[in-house]
């Protein structure tokens, strides 16, 4: 058994519609065994496939499959994330933690003043 692998990474949740997994794959954020595919690839049980979704990177492997988008539980038992990437991923979010906090966001918008400045600062330097 087999399906299409837009249609499985919408049902095991890794993207919101089935058009954007289509997209993605288009794009080649999505590699099938290593090898860029298209949307139409199918994908059966013991595939590994890596998925770059903004600034996260998954590699996971195919357990399960599915044509339909079910619950959470199910989507989540349809593929087993690799160590690595789990390790990968959780450090690849403390470094965007601390990089967050070593630049805190102003208390409020600078005013016209403010601004103009910005924009002359910016010119000077371009």
């Amino acid at each position: 058994m087999s399906a299409r692998i837009d249609k499985w990474l919408w049902a095991a949740r890794f993207f919101k519609t089935r058009g954007l997994a289509t997209e993605m794959v288009n794009g080649g954020h999505v590699q099938l065994n290593g090898k860029r595919i298209k949307a139409s690839k199918t994908v059966q049980s013991g595939d590994e496939l890596s998925i770059v979704r903004g600034q996260e990177r998954f590699i996971v492997t195919v357990v399960g499959l599915a044509e339909k988008r079910g619950s959470a539980t199910v989507a989540q038992s349809l593929y087993h994330e690799s160590d690595q990437s789990i390790a990968a991923r959780e450090k690849q979010r403390q470094l965007r933690k601390f990089k967050a906090a070593s630049a805190p966001s102003p208390d409020q918008r600078p005013d016209k003043k403010a601004r103009r400045q910005i924009i002359k600062f910016r010119r000077r330097e371009g």
